[in-house]
Order: C-alpha cells, then structure tokens, then sequence
C-alpha cells in the first residue's frame, strides 16, 4: 500500500537514512524538522515527488497538526538524544521526547498507525549475565531514559502501535554522530590511536543505523501481525563490553591502544545485555555486522576531519 508517511526529525543522524530508503519503497514521505544541525543530509531526497519537507518546531502543534491530518503513518523520530543532550538541556529534553509524542497521541485517531523508536537505555542497570526481554521491567537511569519509557508507554496505551526499543547505534550517516559509543572508539583509533576506557566491563547491545531504518521498513510490511507490542532491536552476537568493543576495533587497526583507568566512573551507568528474539521470529534479520560497520566508519573518518558532528 502506497502510504503517507510523516517523520518528525527526519534530518538527523537515523531519519537522514531511513527516508530514502522509505522513498525508495515507493512511500510518500512527509519530513518535520528544524535542522538545528544545519544539516543538508536529505538533498538527494528532493528528486522525488513523493517528498515533501517542512522547516519547522515539531513542539508547534499549528505546525505539527496539519501534516498528522495527512498522515498515514507517523514515525516521531524528533528527539534529543543521549543522556548528555538531554542533561544538558532539561526542559526541551522533556518537551520533546515526551510531550510532542503526547500530543501526537492526541491529535491522531486511532486508526493511524504510529511507530516510535525508543530504547535500550530503558533497562538502566540489568541483571549479570542474564538477558533483558521486552518483559524486563524498565528501570531507566537517565532523563533521556526515563523521557522515552514515558513516551513509549504513552503510544502503546493508544494502541495500533508499534515501539522499537533501539540498542546503541553505530554506523556512518549522512548526517553523521561521531558521539554514539562505536562511533566515538573507533574515531578516537583512527585519530587518536588512543583512549582511556572508564569501568570498560559495562556492557550494550549494538545495531547499525541501516538496520534500524530496515527495522522500521519491516514493521510497515508486518504490521497487523505487530502491532500494539515493543520488540529489541539489535545484533544478537553484539552484547560487548567497552574493552570488548575497544579489541574488536583494534582487531581492524592494530595500532589502536586501549587502557582501562584503574580508578574515575563512567557518567553512563547503563549496563545489560538483550535479547532480540522476538523481533527476528516476525522475520526480521540483520545485514550489517559490528565488523562491517567499523570498517565503513574507518573509510567515513578519512572524510571527517573534526569532532563537530555530535549532538552537544
């Protein structure tokens, strides 16, 4: 079916690769964004006449009501993201992971469809060794933690719904992120050779940001058999340590040195490992691996040649 489609933040770091590919699927896709990055991440998209972008505050509900009327199916990706982006700026953290998506909720009936991505850091601190499920109660540690479970559970209760709970991404994007944990360690080897790892026994699950736009391209095709659930989103063989994520890249650039400081804490405390094994019985697989994505940023970083692309 040829839907309507609108993605609020659709220029950042994941919509700048999830909307080509929804173009490519023959959708119609409508973007909100305020391109606080100034970022041109989606120009090639402008050859498309089902491509439609609007300059403006996803936090305007005049601006914001008039494409939900249109819509199909809404993607609100619009998001301060990461804890420090959202310790840095409290208020709008709130304001926008949550309370946009309340009003989303608000202003849309029941028979649009809305597919959300929230997250992993939901889980804060797991259990050693064993596996967070979507049945693991959510103990977020962080503001940006807390403020996507709050929106999550929001669009869940509306029903005809979908949540992603998204594992730490990685991967070069046209609107690059160089603060996400892969992206950041294998910058510091191709920059600096070097880093300092604080309590490097914390781990994560990982997913690459292709995946995740694939993700989201599935649950369109699969909706009615998924809808009103979340599902983890990640690499199965991806639950790392930062020391094991540090080796895996210096498996790639061998002269990369990692040490872990014997004293100092690590600000993210999240810690836990997932299990994504209800989203791959739908029939859902990855295609790009931890090693294809660090070797695609270690070509990215010969193109990159600051530390601007972040989100503080």
């Amino acid at each position: 079916m040829n839907y309507s489609i609108l993605v609020t933040g659709g220029a950042g770091y994941l919509g700048s690769i999830m909307v080509p590919e929804l173009l490519k699927a023959g959708y119609k896709v409508t973007v909100l964004d305020n391109f606080m990055y100034g970022q041109s991440s989606l120009l090639d998209c402008c050859a498309y006449d089902t491509f439609r972008i609007v300059r403006g505050d996803v936090r305007e509900n005049s601006i914001l009501k008039p494409l939900l009327q249109t819509a199909d199916i809404i993607i609100p990706l619009a998001a301060l993201v990461g804890q420090p982006a959202c310790n840095k700026d409290k208020m709008n953290a709130v304001a926008i992971n949550r309370d946009v998506v309340a009003s989303i909720v608000k202003l849309t009936s029941r028979k649009q469809r809305i597919i959300i991505p929230t997250t992993n850091s939901g889980y804060g601190i797991g259990q050693k060794d064993i596996y967070c499920t979507e049945e693991t109660p959510l103990k977020p540690i962080s503001l940006y933690g807390s403020t996507k479970v709050e929106a999550e559970k929001l669009v869940l209760d509306r029903s005809n719904s979908v949540s992603l709970r998204l594992a730490t991404a990685f991967g070069v994007s046209t609107r690059m992120r160089i603060d996400l944990l892969v992206n950041d360690l294998t910058y510091r080897a191709v920059k600096d050779r070097f880093v300092i790892i604080f309590e490097g026994h914390f781990k994560r699950n990982f997913i690459h940001v292709r995946d995740i736009a694939r993700a989201f391209i599935h649950v369109i095709k699969n909706f009615g058999e998924m809808k009103n659930q979340a599902y983890n989103v990640g690499l199965s063989d991806a639950n790392l340590s930062k020391l094991e994520l540090c080796a895996k890249i210096k498996s790639h650039l061998p002269d990369f040195v990692y040490l872990e400081a014997p004293i100092g804490e690590d600000p993210d405390k999240r810690d836990y490992i997932v299990l994504n094994e209800k989203m791959e019985k739908t029939g859902f697989k990855t295609i790009h691996s931890l090693d294809m994505g660090i070797e695609e940023l270690i070509k990215g970083y010969q193109i990159i040649a600051n530390n601007k692309y972040g989100n503080v």
